[in-house]
């Protein structure tokens, strides 16, 4: 049977983005087969580049959301640079920025403009807060938006709140764009017409706020921050194990509870006992039950306790560092691991999550240098040598 290609090959992408949002959806994008055309500044390019240099010397933020681009270096703010961004979204299928607000209207790469001047273009704006209401042009980085959207709120311990440990307001716009430009992709192909597509990273980190929002709105109450601890369900945490390690468990019901008193904790009559039979009961006990699970678990090293948990049935995982989700089991066995080109040489690289059986594998593109495909791209818009050049010497192009 022949291997189908990646369902974006043929689509082209121009992006002028920076940070995370917008580059790690045209990554996604870049993963599905599309040619992403990333516009970057000539002093310096994207800022994520310099964000730090724990990649061989690349930023990490920077290896992560742009593999798979080509990068070309303009000024913007000269019109010649601004004449090839146009000339590139003339061919373009899909355009994404997220600029500072108002900056791309400026320029004329509002998506209401471009969209107005090719009806096919998918033209996307990612925003802090959205183009209008009171909050339109305030300052948006993400761990500003975590607070905003009340995430940090219900993240932490009951003495302190925290901020999510990634980028989750950048995340959560970027797949929302990336899953837009898809359904705008979608409606072209049965009405031949692009059009705008706008997201928000306050609207969109909200939106994630699904659980902790309704229950505050219709119960009145917000959901205590439990650190590791379910705040609903008992025993649903992590304990520590003989030899250092700690085991996270998540008991769903109450047949599960009766398992793991008899298998696990090695006391059967606990799961019968009124003070630990219900769920309700158990969260009204949670030091108590808490007590019983970090006892059993205390006095097992953590492949025996996950032996034991697995075998009464019982949900768990091992509380990993990211060092070592580097070297997961899982990971390695699905042979999820590749390694990419870039400035500095091969770099590990995680493949796309999305996999298509029996299709071509997803990409995992390198990572451009700074202005690495100027002069290709420069020349695929028509321009001539003397003019190439002369962009360069002026700071236009790099």
């Amino acid at each position: 049977m022949e291997q189908q290609p990646l369902p974006l090959a043929g689509i082209t992408v121009v992006a002028v983005e920076q940070a995370v949002a917008a580059p790690f959806a045209t990554r996604q994008l870049a993963d599905l087969g599309a040619r992403v055309i990333k516009v970057e500044r000539v002093d310096g390019g994207d800022f994520a580049r310099g964000y730090d240099t724990a990649a061989r010397g690349l930023a990490s933020h920077f290896v992560w959301c742009n593999g798979g681009k080509e990068s070309i270096a303009l000024d913007l703010k000269d019109p010649r640079g601004l004449d090839v961004v146009r000339r590139l979204v003339a061919d373009a299928d899909v355009f994404v920025q997220n600029l500072a607000q108002g900056a791309a209207a400026r320029l004329g790469l509002d998506a209401a403009t471009l969209c107005a001047a090719h009806p096919r273009l998918i033209a996307v704006d990612i925003s802090g807060y959205g183009a209008s209401g009171p909050y339109a042009d305030k300052r948006a980085y993400d761990m500003l938006v975590q607070c905003e959207a009340g995430l940090v709120s219900v993240t932490g311990t009951p003495e302190q709140p925290v901020k999510a440990g990634i980028p989750a307001a950048d995340i959560a716009a970027a797949m929302y764009a990336f899953s837009g430009v898809l359904a705008a992709l979608v409606r072209r192909g049965t009405t031949g017409r692009g059009g705008p597509v706008e997201v928000s990273m306050l609207e969109a980190l909200t939106e994630w706020m699904g659980h902790p929002l309704h229950h505050v709105m219709h119960d009145g109450t917000p959901p205590a921050r439990t650190g590791l601890a379910h705040a609903v369900i008992a025993p649903y945490d992590a304990y520590a194990t003989a030899d250092g390690g700690r085991v996270l468990l998540s008991v769903q019901n109450d047949r599960e509870w009766r398992r793991l008193a008899e298998q696990v904790i090695g006391r059967p009559e606990l799961g019968t006992d009124p003070a630990f039979a219900t769920n309700a009961a158990r969260v009204a006990n949670r030091e108590r039950t808490d007590a019983e699970v970090a006892r059993a678990l205390g006095a097992m090293g953590a492949e025996e306790a996950l032996a034991r948990l697995e075998g009464a049935g019982i949900a768990c995982a091992r509380l990993r560092d990211v060092r070592e989700v580097a070297e997961h089991p899982q990971l390695a066995a699905r042979e999820r691991w590749r390694e990419v080109g870039s400035p500095v040489g091969p770099l590990k690289a995680l493949l796309p999550p999305i996999t298509w059986p029996g299709g071509e594998p997803a990409r995992s593109g390198d990572v451009p240098a700074l202005g690495q495909h100027t002069e290709a791209l420069l020349r695929a818009v028509g321009m001539t040598d003397g003019e190439i050049a002369a962009l360069r010497r002026e700071g236009v192009a790099a």
